[in-house]
């Protein structure tokens, strides 16, 4: 086939799809399921985060070790440069107080039928129930309704997903198709994913139940946000930034006070009680919801004896966690292609005309934006890559 190959119809893979077209290029996007973005339109049920406005260094440093080979990326796409393509759709933008954009609409259906109105305006061809199996020489090959296809793009651009909500799409199954031609791939491991905890039946009444105005620490990570308390443990954004230093093996802590030293908690723990149950007094002193308070209970049996004891320990929450949720429940993965694997525009070294963008590459970030935004960015810069290669060839 004349044109080129985008396997993947994700974000990452419509923007390359999109990069490739609006080049001229005849683009031909194949996916496995029976529709498009299937993970895109989960995640902005809750209202679609697209991004984080923020200084480029501070946005940049979110990608932690990673920020390296992505930062020509972001620089080309970041997130004013989301904005202005949202709003290119004709989709308006709005920050929140914590710098997150979202659609005034919030959902992310009004987007994605936007864009895939221009991709047809611009003559890209989706195929759909279209099961990438590997490679036979220079063919993709495929898995169809109508039995198996072979095709033989000048370029083609893989944006299969990560490990992470297989039933959507993201089953990271292409990995050993990659594999089985020598190409490397890192092992996949959960990100932005929840703790399991086996609480005892007091926990119960709490479940559902968020933590809020806590710190969380894993390892030297810290984070501030919100978690929920569930029947199989702890979830939530406040949660998330710790995956890495949760599975190098560092135990999840939680400062209930993370707004007072512990000199000035004890100072308040020490405070006369008169008549006071010390319960009372903790919740009088702390300010702590029932969730709360029950989750100390839970993990402090005994409460330390004397304020500096007790304070200490309330600053530093031991957490019985029996490890991370399974891989299929995180929100992405960490793993995949490796950036040594790639040349500066995202092509596999080994497979010349091979471009590799999304969560395909072996990178992490937080919730919030910033794997939306790395999903964009990298599929802009394969398919632009992708083009300019075709165009040299």
């Amino acid at each position: 086939m004349s044109g080129a190959l985008v396997i993947g119809a994700g974000p990452a893979g419509l923007m390359a799809a999109d990069a490739l077209s609006a080049a001229g290029v005849p683009v031909t996007l194949a996916d496995a399921k029976p529709s498009v973005a299937r993970k895109f339109l989960m995640a902005g049920k809750s209202g679609l985060n697209l991004t984080k406005m923020a200084p480029f260094e501070h946005f940049l440093a979110a990608y932690g070790v990673a920020a390296g080979p992505l930062r020509p990326m972001l620089q080309a796409f970041g997130p004013e440069a989301v904005r202005d393509w949202a709003e290119g759709l004709g989709q308006p933008c709005f920050t929140g107080s914590t710098g997150r954009l979202f659609p005034c609409a919030m959902k992310a259906s009004p987007l994605l039928r936007a864009w895939l109105a221009r991709l047809d305006a611009q003559g890209v061809t989706r195929r759909t129930r279209w099961r990438w199996t590997g490679w036979q020489g220079d063919a993709s090959l495929f898995d169809t309704p109508g039995g198996p296809v072979r095709l033989t793009p000048q370029v083609t651009v893989l944006a299969m997903g990560g490990a992470s909500w297989a039933r959507l799409g993201s089953d990271g199954a292409w990995a050993g198709a990659l594999r089985d031609t020598g190409l490397p791939v890192t092992p996949f491991a959960p990100s932005n994913v929840g703790i399991a905890v086996d609480w005892s039946s007091h926990m119960a009444p709490h479940f559902g139940a968020p933590l809020k105005g806590m710190a969380f620490r894993a390892g030297s990570r810290v984070s501030r946000g919100e978690a929920v308390l569930s029947a199989r443990g702890l979830e939530g954004g406040g949660l998330y930034p710790l995956a890495p230093a949760l599975r190098d093996g560092h135990a999840l802590r939680i400062d209930l006070a993370p707004d007072l030293d512990t000199a000035a908690l004890a100072a308040r723990l020490d405070r006369p009680r008169g008549k006071q149950s010390r319960a009372n007094m903790l919740r009088k002193a702390l300010g702590l919801s029932p969730q709360a308070r029950a989750l100390m209970n839970e993990c402090l049996r005994p409460l330390p004896d004397g304020p500096q004891a007790l304070a200490a320990a309330l600053k530093a929450l031991p957490v019985p966690m029996t490890g991370l949720r399974p891989m299929d429940e995180a929100i992405s993965t960490a793993g995949g292609v490796p950036f040594d694997a790639l040349d500066a525009g995202l092509m596999l070294r080994a497979r010349p005309g091979t471009f590799c963008a999304g969560e395909m590459l072996d990178w992490e970030a937080p919730t919030g934006g910033y794997l939306l935004t790395g999903c964009l960015a990298t599929g802009l810069w394969a398919g632009q890559h992708a083009a300019r290669w075709l165009a040299a060839s």
